[in-house]
């Protein structure tokens, strides 16, 4: 059986939002930027499970609470004409144990690539922008480019260092059968494979997707975190060669981070499309 809800998460600045600039073509899909589920199920989950009315609560009631959170804000089924929400969040992944309670047969799509060129992204678009300071870094600009690197590869809340350490933490989790990895590169060179073999991991049929004219934009959410454009993406899907503007100390220094690369380094048989 199909599930109503599956997840986008892993690295940022990797196709996320192409994959879902690309779902979202399929009229039975819902697929949009980060949305505010995960938040709202983080602050409720704590509010069952201790104070003053944490007694009031199993396992089986907290369940159906959080399940109401996706039911709530996604229409239930019969009032819209959407089939499957794909739901974004980079945090997915640290809590894919959650999710597979609440739902056991949905994936978690994680898209993923190489650090150096996803700081390479994120300092591109600051220099796109120089007169905005981003959310980012707190509306700062910075020491320096190695200084914001250190900020963002911050393990407990850095934009890409917390977002690969829960990848991980579920690429080598009991619940990894359910996630799905999705290589940057190899999605930008084949796209149509890519979404086709997506479908087949879904054990949904085929939609057959535009790759010359996509379209996606959230003009207010990147105003907000100061970097307009963020997720503002090319009409057609084409591999773009060019120089990183990072130095190359950089791109050696995380050069051992991408473990999904590794045969060896799968011991639980994740999927890479």
């Amino acid at each position: 059986m199909s599930s109503k809800f599956h997840f986008i998460s892993g690295l940022p600045r990797s196709g996320s939002t192409l994959l879902s600039a690309l779902l979202k073509q399929n009229p039975k899909f819902h697929a949009s930027v980060t949305s505010p589920v995960a938040p709202l199920i983080n602050a409720l989950h704590p509010k069952m499970c201790g104070g003053e009315f944490g007694s009031f609560f199993d396992d089986e009631r907290r369940a159906r609470v959080l399940r109401g959170v996706f039911n709530t804000y996604y229409p239930p089924e019969g009032e819209a004409a959407t089939e499957i929400w794909f739901d974004t969040n980079r945090s997915w992944t640290g809590r894919i144990a959650l999710l597979n309670a609440l739902f056991p047969e949905a994936k978690v799509i994680c898209c993923v690539r190489d650090i150096g060129w996803i700081i390479d992204s994120i300092e591109l678009m600051l220099k796109k922008n120089p007169m905005q300071l981003s959310r980012i870094f707190n509306f700062s600009a910075g020491a320096s480019l190695y200084s914001r690197v250190d900020n963002v590869m911050n393990p407990e809340k850095g934009l890409v260092g917390l977002a690969w350490h829960n990848l991980r933490e579920a690429w080598f989790g009991t619940q990894a059968n359910n996630l799905i990895v999705i290589p940057y590169d190899s999605f930008i060179k084949n796209p149509e494979q890519t979404l086709k073999n997506l479908y087949l991991k879904l054990g949904l049929d085929y939609f057959q997707h535009s790759f010359t004219n996509v379209s996606f934009e959230a003009e207010a959410f990147d105003q907000q975190l100061g970097m307009p454009g963020l997720h503002t993406i090319r009409q057609n899907v084409e591999q773009i060669k060019r120089i990183p503007i990072i130095p190359p100390d950089v791109f050696v220094k995380y050069d051992a981070f991408h473990f999904w690369k590794d045969p060896a380094m799968n011991p639980r048989g994740v999927t890479i499309l």
